[in-house]
């Protein structure tokens, strides 16, 4: 088997190396308690694209710090008569919510489906947050010297949590039924999103990103998509004097220890040769989950297209 990180039965009992912070629970804890407090101010405006048997709709909501926040709503016409099942999805890094072609599958199996844009990245949601400091190459860092509370991804975290919410609250969905799926960035978001949201009963997550930073930069892979890492310190701690404070502080929004708070199902796809999401980082998210769990381990790939994991995906989902 290639090796690009430890071997395969020292992975299986890999545990983050990133610090946790002491406060870790109560400081989500409290960005969930400004989620109940919030007015999202929903609207919804029908998409240009329609099909036969789906309503799609965009919808905008008010999250933390006053952003609106954009997603794509698709439900079913037709379908039978009661609460139904609801899919949630996440995207990659820089992208946007999955094209409306990519959610009727599940629309046409009775689902109603809603896919998140990221604040500021390839779809319509604001960024509007002010911080302080450097946000050169990448999300990773904006807010690293701010208080944790404007860290970027603390936000995008409680994005998913409040779109849960939402959608759970549709008249026609069954709150006790939602799944949230994603790879890479929004491999972590569904982790994310299950850990803020404990009602959410099926996870689908594929080599999540935003996991055990330190591991990362250890590994020499903060590049890529972890390049804002290399970046921060270069420019700002060259002699990494503040090296523990700062992988302390990026521990708030580390899905390896957010990971721990999930109560439904997982299904992660890990691949064993990543260097952009490296294994060992992987696994400590998916080690770190108490709830029942499984995985689909690709020795031969990386961070690409998996062969049969969409179809995994869909029948996983199923049994919502």
């Amino acid at each position: 088997m290639p090796v690009v990180d430890k071997p395969l039965e020292q992975l299986l009992e890999y545990t983050s190396s990133n610090p946790k912070p002491a406060d870790f629970d109560a400081f989500w804890d409290k960005g969930l308690a400004e989620l109940d407090a919030l007015d999202p101010e929903l609207a919804f405006s029908d998409a240009e694209f329609q099909a036969p048997y789906a309503k799609c709709q965009s919808m905008h909501f008010t999250g933390t710090g006053g952003a609106r926040v954009h997603a794509k709503l698709a439900t079913p016409l037709n379908a039978p008569a009661g609460p139904r099942p609801a899919l949630l999805f996440f995207h990659g890094y820089t992208g946007a919510a999955p094209h409306w072609i990519e959610m009727l599958p599940y629309v046409a199996a009775g689902y109603t489906v809603a896919g998140l844009d990221c604040r500021g990245q390839g779809g319509l949601s604001e960024d509007i947050v002010p911080t302080k400091g450097n946000t050169l190459h990448g999300h990773i860092i904006k807010g690293l010297d701010d208080v944790p509370e404007k860290m970027y991804y603390r936000n995008v975290f409680l994005d998913t949590a409040l779109m849960a919410r939402i959608v759970m609250g549709l008249g026609d969905v069954d709150a006790t039924r939602v799944g949230v799926a994603g790879g890479s960035q929004g491999g972590a978001l569904a982790l994310a999103c299950a850990a803020l949201e404990p009602r959410i009963k099926r996870v689908y997550s594929q080599f999540p990103f935003l996991s055990d930073y330190k591991r990362v930069w250890t590994m020499d892979l903060d590049q890529n998509a972890y390049a804002g890492l290399r970046d921060y310190f270069r420019r700002f701690d060259p002699l990494h004097q503040r090296e523990d404070a700062i992988f302390e502080k990026l521990g708030y929004i580390d899905v390896s220890h957010l990971s721990a708070r999930i109560k439904g199902e997982v299904l992660m796809a890990i691949t064993l040769i990543d260097n952009i999401c490296p294994p060992s980082t992987q696994f400590a998210a998916y080690n770190a989950i108490q709830s029942e769990k499984s995985n689909l381990i690709y020795p031969d790939f990386g961070h690409e297209g998996l062969p049969g994991a969409p179809e995994a995906t869909f029948e996983f989902m199923m049994g919502l």
